[in-house]
């Protein structure tokens, strides 16, 4: 896919390697042959096995699919794989297919949502994130940090912590007790 996620990721790995992109619409090619100077621009449907594999699929060392369909990047991932294609990276924005993902055997997978909070906790926290789980069935992530000692969080009770809006402190654990995050607790 040729969207803000394949143009960015093109643009960097142009620099080291050989890129080929797919985007099956005409006028967004042209503009990234225009923006992007050592890859390959392919104006095709990514769905389209013979095309994929007459551009070589079974030779390619990665099969990275960003598009704006959560099933095309899941469908077009396991065509490559099939291919013999040994890494293979769809973008899943339903964190609900996460898990399905996993079970029919694509092993990486990029979900912004998750980037994000992973982002936004390493570096806002001054905590190191140890994991990032998501939460079936509802829309939430549980994070788990290890606080430095000399924290922020560590200065004041939970209830004047600059948390981020609806985030939950849901526990403590410090030594081998664990804790209840209660308002006064510190």
């Amino acid at each position: 896919g040729g969207g803000r996620i394949g143009h960015k990721t093109a643009k960097r790995l142009e620099k080291i390697m050989r890129v080929k992109l797919v985007d099956i619409d005409r006028e967004r090619c042209l503009n990234l042959s225009d923006q992007l100077q050592n890859t390959l621009i392919i104006n095709a449907d990514a769905r389209d096995f013979d095309t994929l594999v007459g551009e070589g699929l079974s030779n390619m060392d990665a099969f990275v699919a960003v598009t704006d369909n959560n099933e095309t990047n899941m469908f077009t991932c396991l065509m490559a794989k099939r291919a013999g294609v040994k890494k293979v990276i769809p973008l899943i924005e339903n964190i609900d297919f996460i898990d399905m993902a996993q079970n029919i055997g694509l092993d990486a997978m990029i979900n912004k949502k998750l980037i994000t909070a992973s982002y936004i906790a390493r570096f806002t926290m001054d905590a190191e994130v140890i994991s990032i789980k998501c939460l079936n069935g509802v829309d939430a992530e549980v994070l788990e940090f290890v606080v430095k000692g000399d924290s922020l969080v560590t200065r004041m009770p939970i209830r004047e912590l600059p948390v981020i809006k609806d985030a939950i402190i849901g526990g403590v654990v410090r030594g081998d007790e664990s804790y209840i995050a209660l308002g006064n607790f510190q």
